[in-house]
């Protein structure tokens, strides 16, 4: 893809996320797009990510979900406000709560594929919906609600960042 992915836009100090940093080198460097009204994903998983021989590992379906969602809840702010994924203040979101449905096992010889859906944006809360999809089927489907960081808290990041440097 040649757009930016969401994960693209954030500041460095907010970049070291294990599913979605892409300052993360040993992290899964997710990146998220807009497809229409939904986002969309997609992953390949390495051998290491298995759980059994042939199949993906719940965890890493699970972070899967809950780093698209979250990247998922930040750019619909972003659309429900008519701004631009540059444009300050920035608007982060942390996970409030990750329910993961399995729904048959995750074949792990093949791109995974990622569809969130917005179910509700109120105030500081964005609850989306998520299906992870491997050769056709849905494995597994995720809610994440997601919460927009405390007023301040990227100013205090940053701070604490340039402190250590």
């Amino acid at each position: 893809m040649t757009e930016k992915a969401f994960q693209d836009y954030y500041a460095d100090d907010t970049s070291h996320c294990y599913g979605c940093g892409r300052l993360n080198a040993d992290g899964l460097q997710i990146k998220s797009y807009w497809d229409g009204d939904e986002s969309v994903c997609y992953f390949e998983p390495r051998p290491y990510h298995k759980a059994i021989p042939g199949y993906v590992y719940g965890g890493l379906i699970a972070s899967l979900i809950d780093c698209h969602g979250t990247g998922t809840a930040a750019a619909a702010m972003y659309r429900a406000a008519g701004r631009e994924m540059d444009t300050e203040p920035s608007f982060r979101f942390l996970t409030g709560s990750l329910h993961v449905d399995y729904l048959k096992p995750t074949p792990i010889d093949t791109v995974l594929e990622i569809r969130g859906r917005v179910q509700e944006i109120k105030g500081r809360k964005v609850v989306i919906v998520c299906s992870l999809i491997a050769k056709g089927e849905e494995c597994a489907r995720g809610e994440v609600v997601a919460v927009q960081v405390p007023d301040g808290y990227l100013e205090t990041l940053k701070q604490q960042t340039s402190d250590v440097n």
